[in-house]
C-alpha cells in the first residue's frame, strides 16, 4: 500500500472519527462509504468492458463499400 498505515494509526484515525461524529452516525457513515466504494467498483468495471468490447468488436461501417461491390482500389483490366 503507498499510505503504509499501521494498526495504531489506523486505531487512531478511528477514534477521532469516533469523537467527532459519535457512535450514532458511525453506521450511516460507514453505509455510506460502502455505497461509494461499490457504485465506483460497478463504473471501474463498466468502463473496463466498454473499453474491451471496442478493441475485440471489428469495425461496423469502415468495409461495406468493399464489400458490396462499390468503388475498389483495385485495378480490373
Amino acid at each position: 500500500m503507498p499510505f503504509n498505515i499501521g494498526p495504531g494509526e489506523l486505531i487512531l484515525v478511528l477514534v477521532i472519527v469516533l469523537i467527532i461524529f459519535g457512535p450514532g452516525k458511525l453506521p450511516d457513515i460507514g453505509s455510506a462509504i460502502g455505497r461509494g466504494v461499490r457504485e465506483f467498483r460497478k463504473a471501474s468495471t463498466d468502463l473496463e468492458d466498454s473499453i474491451r468490447g471496442e478493441t475485440k468488436s471489428p469495425p461496423s461501417d469502415s468495409g461495406s463499400t468493399e464489400a458490396t461491390g462499390g468503388s475498389s482500389s483495385v485495378d480490373t483490366k
